[in-house]
């Protein structure tokens, strides 16, 4: 906890040091070209986030710590580049610990990079090559540190669930095992967190697959299609081109409504292999496109004055042959109002559900509130803090209290 502590002072002593708008403003100036009568336009962008943790041990989620206290700084780099009309590329690295929290030491990673064709300037269709966010519901496009009004991300985001990617589960017994349930005896399954980096949620984060998409806008309808080589579920590590099977690709899909400037309702789907292209010990006869995940998904957004709303409700299958389909249903509803231009708060209510196998629940029922209050000292800095009361059912230690404080200084 004084860890935290420290951590945040420290937090406000750089916001009394990064109110020099001017230099980042000259950087941001620095930082952009032009070249061949406009037609090449490149910006290079980035942030850099302090983020200080405080969690009840084991740390739920995708904090991957087995301590109560975790600083985890954040550096990332963002590359725009205009060409011509007709063609748009970007790309994002990062410098960190990990995708997610942890205490790993330090890493560089490219995590996103794709280009954008675009015939015609009305955008009813662009067409999308690389590794690049899920199309899938309607936080992905707002996940990053300076748009998300949270620290950390939605139930169904990030919690993890007692599907494994790299093997599946023989019977409900070991399934209950890997979900760290009640085991029938009063007892409860194993040390949650030395598997934690096998488990999977129903969306992992942003979900940086590689792939191809098409998307646009015609009238008051959004849609999009993507083809990608790895599930909604997968692990970081399987995101790149590289790594997963094409011959077993994920495909989903969203259409979206926007009856007016207010409203964004939109539905998802999305299906494919769970498993990896090395998982081991399939079932007799069976193969990848037997263990498929298959998700269907609502949401929608609202913004009125000082208000902002979003919500996402998730059904998820995991097929598993030789047991049963593993469902699970998770939503959340978030809000956001702004006190003051610089000053803002949000509350978020998170739940997710598991249905029965052999009688009993495949996972653990969990509810999380999340509070968070923002400020934004200037356009260049802004400081959050994250307060996080989660509760499971058949669990050893049922509630848990997650406190966060992040700091971002974007350039």
């Amino acid at each position: 906890m004084r860890l935290l502590c420290a951590g945040t002072l420290a937090i406000f002593n750089l916001a009394g040091l990064c109110t020099a708008e001017d230099f980042l403003d000259r950087v941001d100036e620095a930082l952009t070209i032009s070249a061949f009568g406009d037609q090449v336009r490149a910006r290079l962008s980035g942030t850099l986030d302090l983020e200080g943790y405080y969690a009840e041990t084991p740390a739920p989620g995708l904090i991957f710590s087995p301590q109560q206290t975790l600083f985890n700084p954040r550096l990332t780099l963002f590359l725009d580049a205009q060409l011509g009309d007709k063609v748009y590329v970007f790309g994002q690295a990062r410098v960190d610990r990990g995708f997610d929290p942890s205490e790993q030491g330090a890493q560089l990673r490219l995590d996103e990079y794709a280009i954008r064709i675009t015939p015609w300037k009305d955008g009813r269709f662009n067409l999308q090559v690389g590794q690049f966010a899920t199309i899938v519901g309607n936080w992905a496009p707002r996940h990053g540190s300076w748009d998300n009004p949270f620290i950390t991300a939605p139930l169904p985001y990030e919690n993890l669930t007692g599907i494994w990617d790299s093997e599946p589960a023989h019977s409900a017994r070991e399934l209950f095992s890997w979900s760290h349930v009640n085991d029938g005896s009063g007892g409860f399954y194993g040390d949650e967190y030395s598997d934690k980096h096998l488990r999977q949620p129903i969306v992992w984060g942003p979900s940086y697959t590689s792939g191809i998409a098409v998307f646009g806008r015609i009238g008051k309808f959004d849609y999009a299609l993507d083809v990608k080589n790895s599930a909604l579920s997968s692990r970081p590590e399987y995101w790149g081109a590289q790594k997963e099977q094409w011959q077993h690709p994920t495909v989903s899909a969203r259409l979206g409504f926007r009856p007016s400037e207010m409203w964004n309702l939109g539905v998802s789907g999305s299906v494919g292999p769970y498993l990896n292209q090395d998982a081991i010990l399939l079932g007799p006869g069976y193969s990848l496109r037997d263990y498929r995940q298959i998700t269907l998904a609502q949401d929608f957004s609202f913004a009125w004055h000082q208000w902002q709303i979003w919500a996402e409700f998730y059904e998820a299958r995991f097929e598993i042959p030789t047991i049963g389909n593993a469902d699970t249903f998770a939503y959340y509803l978030e809000t956001k109002y702004k006190f003051t231009p610089q000053f803002f708060g949000a509350l978020r209510w998170n739940q997710q559900l598991f249905n029965r196998i052999d009688g009993q629940r495949w996972g653990r029922e969990t509810w999380r509130i999340d509070t968070s209050a923002g400020y934004r000292f200037t356009p260049h800095t802004q400081l959050k803090l994250q307060h996080s009361f989660q509760k499971e059912s058949n669990a050893p230690q049922s509630d848990n209290h997650i406190l966060g404080v992040q700091f971002t200084v974007r350039f």
